[in-house]
């Protein structure tokens, strides 16, 4: 397949897409093994294959600018030029973060001012690690928000000169764009709610027990005054108990002392009549 771009292609920013990437390093991707092999012949779906096997972003590295495969596929999708929502799926894809990568610096290449900011700045709160290869062809770990902070900001990324973009203050300014509001302020605005609570319920607390003190003594009173009662109920008891079997025991001892008299009264007659008859 020729190096051209496609016949109905829009021109991006002025000029040909292609030509976003400097021509010196167009050259070393049209020369490059992955661009006539991989690249050959691809359309916008086989598109979406390679960007999945992609495991590291870059530029050019080495001594003789050799490109890397991330930037050999951004060059495809400049020469293809895919529909605006086959990039925000790219963008929008949690599982390959190296897809997201793709898709986020191909809208960064193309998009207007407005689309940059709507679709790259919720990828703040991708904190997942990239493999970055650099010019010495030794790879760095970046995270994907520094990643994208990076976009929105510098003026060159993996060795293309990034268009310029509208300032997001202008943009405000203009009712264009709603102010930013980052998950680290939500979360901190959360916080704040849960602490304004706590003290409005510690506040509470502690005008309630201020209003009451009166009415906690009386209660307090009332406990010990119950408990002496059923202190005092429990002594009458035991003494009560105490008593009857006092007297329990003397009635046995009395019944008993009865019984050994009777014996000795029948033992003493029952000697007398024995006495009578020897006679």
């Amino acid at each position: 397949m020729a190096n051209r771009t496609v016949k109905d292609a829009k021109s991006i920013h002025g000029t040909n897409p292609q030509y976003l990437v400097e021509k010196i390093i167009r050259s070393r991707i049209y020369d490059s093994k992955y661009w006539k092999e991989e690249c050959f012949a691809l359309t916008a779906e086989l598109l979406v294959d390679k960007a999945m096997e992609l495991r590291f972003v870059g530029g050019v590295f080495g001594g003789n600018i050799k490109p890397t495969p991330f930037l050999c596929l951004t060059l495809k999708m400049l020469q293809i030029q895919p529909e605006k929502d086959i990039v925000v799926e790219f963008i929008k894809n949690e599982e390959f973060k190296y897809v997201r990568a793709l898709g986020a610096f191909y809208m960064r290449l193309t998009g207007s001012s407005l689309d940059c900011y709507k679709y790259l700045e919720p990828l703040y709160n991708d904190n997942r690690k990239l493999r970055r290869q650099n010019r010495s062809a030794q790879f760095e770990l970046v995270h994907m928000d520094e990643y994208i902070d990076e976009l929105l900001r510098e003026e060159r990324v993996c060795d293309v000169i990034l268009p310029r973009i509208q300032k997001r203050a202008v943009l405000e300014e203009n009712n264009e764009l709603e102010a930013k509001v980052s998950a680290l302020e939500d979360d901190l605005d959360e916080d704040i709610e849960i602490e304004d609570e706590e003290e409005t319920v510690k506040y509470n607390l502690e005008e309630s027990v201020a209003k009451e003190p009166k009415e906690v003594k009386r209660k307090e009173r009332k406990r010990d005054r119950s408990r002496s009662r059923e202190r005092n109920r429990s002594r009458d008891r035991d003494r009560h108990k105490k008593e009857r079997d006092r007297d329990r025991e003397k009635e046995k001892r009395d019944k008993d002392r009865d019984k050994d008299k009777e014996k000795d009264r029948r033992d003493r007659d029952r000697r007398r009549d024995d006495d009578r008859k020897k006679r």
